[in-house]
Protein backbone atom coordinates (compact mmCIF):
# COMPACT_ATOMS: atom_id res chain seq x y z
CA UNK A 1 0.00 0.00 0.00
CA UNK A 2 1.17 3.65 -0.75
CA UNK A 3 2.18 5.00 2.55
CA UNK A 4 0.64 8.04 2.25
CA UNK A 5 -2.83 6.53 2.57
CA UNK A 6 -2.41 6.99 6.36
CA UNK A 7 0.40 9.10 8.11
CA UNK A 8 1.98 7.69 11.21
CA UNK A 9 4.01 10.33 13.25
CA UNK A 10 5.37 9.46 16.81
CA UNK A 11 6.29 12.50 19.05
CA UNK A 12 6.53 13.31 22.45
CA UNK A 13 4.53 10.39 23.82
CA UNK A 14 2.23 11.20 21.35
CA UNK A 15 0.95 9.23 18.21
CA UNK A 16 -0.49 11.23 15.43
CA UNK A 17 -2.44 9.29 12.92
CA UNK A 18 -3.65 11.34 9.45
CA UNK A 19 -5.87 9.72 7.17
CA UNK A 20 -4.37 11.02 3.66
CA UNK A 21 -7.02 10.24 1.26
CA UNK A 22 -9.00 13.54 0.27
CA UNK A 23 -10.09 12.60 -2.97
CA UNK A 24 -12.14 9.44 -1.48
CA UNK A 25 -13.40 11.34 2.21
CA UNK A 26 -10.60 9.32 3.56
CA UNK A 27 -12.52 6.05 2.97
CA UNK A 28 -10.93 3.23 4.53
CA UNK A 29 -10.15 0.35 1.61
CA UNK A 30 -8.93 -3.53 2.41
CA UNK A 31 -4.80 -1.97 2.52
CA UNK A 32 -5.96 0.91 4.33
CA UNK A 33 -8.04 -1.42 7.07
CA UNK A 34 -4.98 -3.99 7.18
CA UNK A 35 -2.46 -0.89 8.11
CA UNK A 36 -4.27 0.15 10.77
CA UNK A 37 -3.88 -2.52 12.60
CA UNK A 38 -0.52 -2.74 12.22
CA UNK A 39 -0.51 0.88 13.81
CA UNK A 40 -3.31 -0.06 16.47
CA UNK A 41 -0.42 -2.98 17.41
CA UNK A 42 2.16 -0.67 16.93
CA UNK A 43 0.98 2.10 19.32
CA UNK A 44 -0.38 -0.65 22.05
CA UNK A 45 2.90 -2.10 22.38
CA UNK A 46 5.21 0.59 22.09
CA UNK A 47 6.56 1.68 25.67
CA UNK A 48 7.13 5.73 24.92
CA UNK A 49 3.26 6.14 23.33
CA UNK A 50 0.76 7.57 25.56
CA UNK A 51 -2.07 8.62 23.52
CA UNK A 52 -2.88 8.64 20.19
CA UNK A 53 -4.55 11.63 18.10
CA UNK A 54 -6.88 10.46 14.93
CA UNK A 55 -7.67 13.14 12.19
CA UNK A 56 -8.07 13.57 8.46
CA UNK A 57 -7.27 15.40 5.67
CA UNK A 58 -9.22 17.56 3.06
CA UNK A 59 -13.24 18.17 4.26
CA UNK A 60 -13.80 14.73 5.75
CA UNK A 61 -12.55 12.90 8.78
CA UNK A 62 -13.60 9.27 7.19
CA UNK A 63 -16.29 8.43 5.03
CA UNK A 64 -16.44 5.12 6.08
CA UNK A 65 -15.72 1.65 4.60
CA UNK A 66 -14.45 2.19 0.40
CA UNK A 67 -17.47 -0.07 -0.81
CA UNK A 68 -15.59 -0.77 -4.06
CA UNK A 69 -12.98 -3.18 -2.04
CA UNK A 70 -15.98 -4.29 1.01
CA UNK A 71 -18.72 -5.31 -0.82
CA UNK A 72 -17.05 -7.76 -3.09
CA UNK A 73 -15.72 -9.62 -0.03
CA UNK A 74 -19.00 -9.23 1.40
CA UNK A 75 -21.10 -10.58 -1.71
CA UNK A 76 -22.79 -14.19 -1.38
CA UNK A 77 -21.18 -14.85 2.03
CA UNK A 78 -24.12 -15.08 4.18
CA UNK A 79 -24.88 -14.77 7.20
CA UNK A 80 -21.47 -16.97 8.12
CA UNK A 81 -20.08 -13.14 7.14
CA UNK A 82 -20.53 -11.66 10.75
CA UNK A 83 -19.23 -15.04 12.91
CA UNK A 84 -15.89 -14.42 10.42
CA UNK A 85 -15.98 -11.20 11.07
CA UNK A 86 -16.17 -11.35 14.93
CA UNK A 87 -12.17 -10.57 15.86
CA UNK A 88 -11.94 -8.40 13.01
CA UNK A 89 -13.59 -5.13 13.11
CA UNK A 90 -13.57 -1.58 11.06
CA UNK A 91 -10.58 0.45 10.52
CA UNK A 92 -7.88 -2.13 11.87
CA UNK A 93 -10.24 -3.91 14.19
CA UNK A 94 -10.27 -0.56 16.72
CA UNK A 95 -14.07 -0.77 16.40
CA UNK A 96 -14.01 -4.55 17.55
CA UNK A 97 -11.21 -7.12 18.03
CA UNK A 98 -7.96 -4.55 19.20
CA UNK A 99 -10.24 -2.52 20.68
CA UNK A 100 -8.94 -2.86 24.36
CA UNK A 101 -5.85 -0.45 24.52
CA UNK A 102 -6.08 0.87 27.34
CA UNK A 103 -4.03 4.42 26.29
CA UNK A 104 -6.17 7.01 25.60
CA UNK A 105 -7.42 8.13 21.89
CA UNK A 106 -8.27 11.22 20.87
CA UNK A 107 -10.73 11.51 17.38
CA UNK A 108 -10.08 14.83 16.35
CA UNK A 109 -13.57 15.34 13.82
CA UNK A 110 -12.46 18.03 11.36
CA UNK A 111 -15.35 17.35 8.72
CA UNK A 112 -17.21 14.86 7.76
CA UNK A 113 -17.27 11.77 9.96
CA UNK A 114 -19.75 8.72 7.75
CA UNK A 115 -20.50 5.22 8.32
CA UNK A 116 -17.53 3.37 9.07
CA UNK A 117 -16.30 6.35 10.01
CA UNK A 118 -18.68 7.01 12.88
CA UNK A 119 -18.05 4.19 14.33
CA UNK A 120 -14.32 4.84 14.02
CA UNK A 121 -14.74 7.88 16.23
CA UNK A 122 -16.68 6.70 18.76
CA UNK A 123 -14.47 3.87 19.17
CA UNK A 124 -12.12 6.88 20.28
CA UNK A 125 -12.50 7.94 23.85
CA UNK A 126 -12.80 11.57 23.50
CA UNK A 127 -14.14 13.12 20.17
CA UNK A 128 -13.59 16.63 19.70
CA UNK A 129 -15.26 18.27 16.47
CA UNK A 130 -14.89 21.12 13.78
CA UNK A 131 -17.17 23.65 13.38
CA UNK A 132 -17.77 22.10 9.98
CA UNK A 133 -18.26 18.18 11.04
CA UNK A 134 -21.30 16.63 10.21
CA UNK A 135 -22.05 12.54 11.30
CA UNK A 136 -24.28 10.48 9.52
CA UNK A 137 -24.70 6.81 9.52
CA UNK A 138 -26.07 6.15 5.94
CA UNK A 139 -25.61 2.28 5.93
CA UNK A 140 -29.34 1.83 5.66
CA UNK A 141 -29.68 3.27 2.25
CA UNK A 142 -27.20 0.90 0.88
CA UNK A 143 -29.10 -1.96 2.31
CA UNK A 144 -26.88 -2.79 5.62
CA UNK A 145 -26.90 -1.09 9.03
CA UNK A 146 -23.83 -0.54 11.35
CA UNK A 147 -22.36 -4.03 12.47
CA UNK A 148 -19.27 -2.69 14.14
CA UNK A 149 -19.87 -0.81 17.14
CA UNK A 150 -21.71 2.06 15.56
CA UNK A 151 -25.40 0.90 16.96
CA UNK A 152 -23.73 -0.20 20.75
CA UNK A 153 -21.40 2.89 20.53
CA UNK A 154 -23.66 5.64 20.11
CA UNK A 155 -26.62 3.77 22.09
CA UNK A 156 -24.53 3.66 25.38
CA UNK A 157 -22.78 7.25 24.28
CA UNK A 158 -25.97 9.14 23.58
CA UNK A 159 -29.09 6.88 24.26
CA UNK A 160 -31.28 5.30 21.98
CA UNK A 161 -33.75 8.37 21.01
CA UNK A 162 -30.62 9.61 18.95
CA UNK A 163 -29.35 6.13 17.72
CA UNK A 164 -32.82 5.41 16.38
CA UNK A 165 -33.05 8.62 14.83
CA UNK A 166 -29.39 8.65 12.42
CA UNK A 167 -30.36 5.22 11.78
CA UNK A 168 -33.37 4.94 10.79
CA UNK A 169 -33.20 8.42 8.89
CA UNK A 170 -30.13 8.23 7.31
CA UNK A 171 -29.66 11.70 7.98
CA UNK A 172 -26.42 13.78 9.17
CA UNK A 173 -26.08 15.57 12.02
CA UNK A 174 -24.09 19.07 12.55
CA UNK A 175 -21.68 19.64 15.15
CA UNK A 176 -23.10 21.57 18.06
CA UNK A 177 -26.72 18.73 17.67
CA UNK A 178 -23.67 15.90 18.01
CA UNK A 179 -22.51 17.86 20.78
CA UNK A 180 -25.41 18.11 22.85
CA UNK A 181 -26.31 14.46 22.28
CA UNK A 182 -23.45 13.52 23.84
CA UNK A 183 -21.31 12.60 20.83
CA UNK A 184 -18.36 14.89 21.24
CA UNK A 185 -16.99 17.09 24.07
CA UNK A 186 -16.22 19.96 22.10
CA UNK A 187 -17.11 22.43 18.99
CA UNK A 188 -14.57 24.59 18.16
CA UNK A 189 -13.23 26.63 15.31
CA UNK A 190 -11.76 24.14 12.32
CA UNK A 191 -8.24 25.99 12.79
CA UNK A 192 -8.11 24.96 16.43
CA UNK A 193 -8.89 21.41 15.91
CA UNK A 194 -5.75 20.02 16.22
CA UNK A 195 -4.41 22.51 18.90
CA UNK A 196 -7.17 21.76 20.94
CA UNK A 197 -7.15 17.95 20.52
CA UNK A 198 -3.23 18.72 21.88
CA UNK A 199 -4.13 20.34 24.94
CA UNK A 200 -6.44 17.13 25.91
CA UNK A 201 -3.51 15.53 25.32
CA UNK A 202 -0.75 17.74 27.56
CA UNK A 203 -3.62 16.77 29.86
CA UNK A 204 -3.88 13.72 30.05
CA UNK A 205 0.14 13.29 29.70
CA UNK A 206 0.19 14.93 33.45
CA UNK A 207 -1.63 11.97 34.83
CA UNK A 208 0.01 9.02 35.96
CA UNK A 209 0.63 6.76 33.03
CA UNK A 210 -0.81 3.74 34.98
CA UNK A 211 -3.83 5.42 36.14
CA UNK A 212 -5.02 6.36 33.14
CA UNK A 213 -4.50 3.27 31.59
CA UNK A 214 -6.34 1.50 34.55
CA UNK A 215 -9.40 4.48 34.86
CA UNK A 216 -9.96 3.41 31.05
CA UNK A 217 -10.08 -0.16 31.78
CA UNK A 218 -12.62 -0.20 34.79
CA UNK A 219 -14.75 1.96 32.77
CA UNK A 220 -14.91 -0.52 30.25
CA UNK A 221 -15.54 -3.20 32.49
CA UNK A 222 -17.93 -1.53 34.54
CA UNK A 223 -20.49 -0.71 31.02
CA UNK A 224 -23.67 -3.32 31.04
CA UNK A 225 -22.91 -4.39 34.66
CA UNK A 226 -25.50 -4.67 37.93
CA UNK A 227 -24.44 -1.72 40.01
CA UNK A 228 -23.27 -4.06 42.61
CA UNK A 229 -20.44 -5.23 39.76
CA UNK A 230 -19.95 -2.09 38.86
CA UNK A 231 -19.01 -0.51 42.43
CA UNK A 232 -17.10 -4.11 43.25
CA UNK A 233 -15.33 -3.98 40.02
CA UNK A 234 -13.97 -0.36 40.65
CA UNK A 235 -12.93 -1.33 44.30
CA UNK A 236 -10.99 -4.42 43.10
CA UNK A 237 -9.35 -1.79 40.04
CA UNK A 238 -8.28 0.98 42.04
CA UNK A 239 -7.08 -0.15 45.31
CA UNK A 240 -5.31 -2.44 43.32
CA UNK A 241 -3.39 0.36 41.74
CA UNK A 242 -3.06 2.48 44.55
CA UNK A 243 -1.30 -0.64 46.49
CA UNK A 244 0.61 -1.23 43.06
CA UNK A 245 1.85 1.73 41.88
CA UNK A 246 5.09 3.51 42.83
CA UNK A 247 4.20 6.67 41.83
CA UNK A 248 1.38 7.16 43.92
CA UNK A 249 3.55 8.42 47.54
CA UNK A 250 5.80 10.57 44.95
CA UNK A 251 2.91 12.17 43.35
CA UNK A 252 0.91 12.34 46.65
CA UNK A 253 3.75 14.23 48.07
CA UNK A 254 4.47 16.14 45.18
CA UNK A 255 0.41 17.83 45.75
CA UNK A 256 0.72 18.46 49.58
CA UNK A 257 3.63 20.22 48.25
CA UNK A 258 1.82 22.08 45.98
CA UNK A 259 4.27 21.47 43.22
CA UNK A 260 2.08 19.05 40.90
CA UNK A 261 0.99 19.98 37.63
CA UNK A 262 -1.93 22.03 36.24
CA UNK A 263 -3.00 22.79 39.79
CA UNK A 264 -5.78 25.54 39.56
CA UNK A 265 -6.84 28.17 42.01
CA UNK A 266 -4.26 30.10 44.23
CA UNK A 267 -1.33 27.96 43.66
CA UNK A 268 -2.19 27.29 40.04
CA UNK A 269 0.68 25.78 38.03
CA UNK A 270 1.52 25.27 34.37
CA UNK A 271 0.88 21.96 32.82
Amino acid sequence: MSSSKILYEKNDNIATITFNRPERKNAIDLEMHNRLGEIWRDFRDDPDLRIAIITGTGDAFCAGADLKTHVPEWDGVGPSLGRDKLSDGFAGGITRGVHRIYKPIIAACNGWVLGGGLELAMACDIRIASEHAQFGSFELRRGMHPADGGIVRIVNTCGTGIALEMELTGEPIDAQRAFHANMVSKVVPHDQLMATAHDYAKKILRNDRRAVESAKETIFEVVGRTLDEQLKVECLYGYALCGGNPELVRRSQEFLDKKDKGRVGVNSSPL
